[in-house]
């Protein structure tokens, strides 16, 4: 199965006063991998302003399961695990590993698009499809019909 997965920059900037990540980074390094999928297979920030129609979120979870440390090698993934056959839902999954493949946190989302101008969710472009036909896929994928 193919993978896609960046490393990721720990900043001192990311720890709190027990010197724990914030829970909220996690959550930006999800956004940070998602978009830079989207943008290196041409579903740009530009493509969809041009085109009225951006990402929305419907939920998001974190399920932390190793602490990370500063000076730790991490790496987040990406996979989908469930989409409409015209990708207008879907369901986003990535893993944190850090030093020597050490699952420390799974990030699901499941997400929509959103016409920009309606401002009501709506089936995306050709593009969308396109572009989520090339993700990843978890080995339990499923097709929400």
């Amino acid at each position: 199965m193919e993978i896609y997965s960046i490393p990721v920059q720990l900043r001192w900037s990311d720890l709190d006063p027990n010197f724990h990540i914030r829970h909220s980074v996690y959550y930006d390094w999800g956004a940070m991998c998602r978009i830079k999928f989207l943008d290196s297979h041409g579903l740009t920030p530009a493509f969809m302003s041009q085109h009225n129609f951006g990402p929305i979120i419907l939920r998001e979870e974190c399920v932390f399961r190793k602490e990370i440390k500063y000076g730790d090698e991490l790496l987040i993934t990406l996979k989908l695990i469930k989409g409409k056959r015209d990708y207008s839902r879907w369901t986003i999954t990535h893993e944190i590993k850090k030093n020597d493949n050490i699952l420390c946190s799974l990030i699901t989302i499941d997400g929509a698009w959103i016409n920009s101008i309606e401002r009501k969710l709506f089936k995306p472009s050709a593009k969308v499809e396109e572009v989520f036909s090339q993700m990843p896929i978890d080995e339990n994928f499923q097709w929400l019909d």
